[in-house]
């Protein structure tokens, strides 16, 4: 019996996570430094952040279009 595609993972994942593991949420707060080891509970940690870095697409500019063709 196969496998539905969409139940697959392929290995990776292509997209940005929003939940955290409570070990990265532990590794990110320690780095804020909101975290002390010892002192704050490991149970009901504060909300972390997830940051997700859009990426842009780079445009050619007219100048350099011209200039390549004039030059051909």
């Amino acid at each position: 019996m196969s496998l539905h595609k969409s139940l697959s993972t392929g290995g990776k994942l292509s997209r940005a996570r929003n939940v955290l593991t409570r070990d990265e949420r532990i590794a990110r707060l320690i780095e804020e430094g909101r975290f002390v080891e010892g002192e704050t509970p490991v149970y009901g940690l504060p909300k972390v952040r997830t940051i997700v870095a859009k990426v842009k697409k780079k445009k050619k500019k007219k100048e350099e279009e011209t200039g390549e063709t004039a030059a051909s």
